[in-house]
């Protein structure tokens, strides 16, 4: 139990020391990354595929698959996904962590991406065809454009629930492979270093750099251009 006796760097300096707590943060973020961006690009076509079947039944049917996922506990999905991993003949590590991030991060991608696919007109594609638009045209320069923000929700959360899932990776994870929250829970069960508090800080700077950063060129992006001089 550390005491607070004032400000210090010493812990900042442990962090940056610490060789294998920045391949697991590397670790966290490479996961997080792929398994976002595998997760919306299976989402986005997934959403697609329901939103295009016109029949109730089959629609309803596939929406409760893709929520099964969503509302299962953690520990049921991480276990699950362990006998699945072990019956397969997969080895527990980066790819079987990858695997499980994919498939729990697909359901929420659709369900950010569905929403917008509804709001959309079926006037829109027609006008495209009759202008004479071919479907990967239809795709690329109406559905893609119009549902974008979904694609953007979609992903951020698919990245969001990745870098703070504990229960489904702690199943999953291997001899040699860890993420930042299983680390941490390890690290927990012998007495928290202080120098995990100055990581999380780091971490938090970060995000908030992130989104500032983010939100000055969604200002600039969003300005309109103005016509003629002054």
């Amino acid at each position: 139990m550390h005491e607070f006796e004032g400000f210090t760097l010493e812990w900042y300096e442990e962090v940056f020391a610490d060789t294998r707590l920045w391949i697991i943060v590397l670790n966290t973020f490479v996961i997080a990354l792929l398994s976002a961006l595998i997760a919306t690009i299976i989402g986005v076509l997934g959403a697609m595929a329901i939103h295009g079947i016109r029949r109730n039944r089959p629609k309803n049917t596939l929406l409760t698959l893709n929520n099964v996922l969503i509302v299962s506990p953690d520990v049921v999905i991480g276990a699950s996904f362990l006998i699945m991993f072990t019956i397969a003949g997969i080895k527990l590590g980066f790819v079987s962590v990858l695997m499980s991030h994919i498939a729990f991060s697909i359901p929420i991608v659709v369900i950010m991406v569905l929403p917008k696919l509804q709001e959309m007109s079926h006037t829109l594609i027609d006008a495209a065809r009759d202008l004479g638009a071919s479907s990967w045209q239809v795709l690329t320069r109406v559905v893609l454009p119009f549902i974008k923000p979904g694609i953007f929700a979609g992903f951020f959360m698919a990245l969001t629930y990745s870098l703070d899932d504990f229960a489904v990776t702690f199943f999953v994870t291997g001899n040699g492979f860890s993420t930042l929250s299983v680390e941490i829970y390890s690290r927990a069960r012998q007495g928290v270093s202080l120098s995990i508090n100055a990581l999380s800080t780091l971490i938090f700077l970060f995000t908030v750099i992130l989104i500032i950063g983010y939100y000055f060129i969604n200002r600039r992006s969003s300005k309109p251009v103005s016509k003629g001089g002054h």
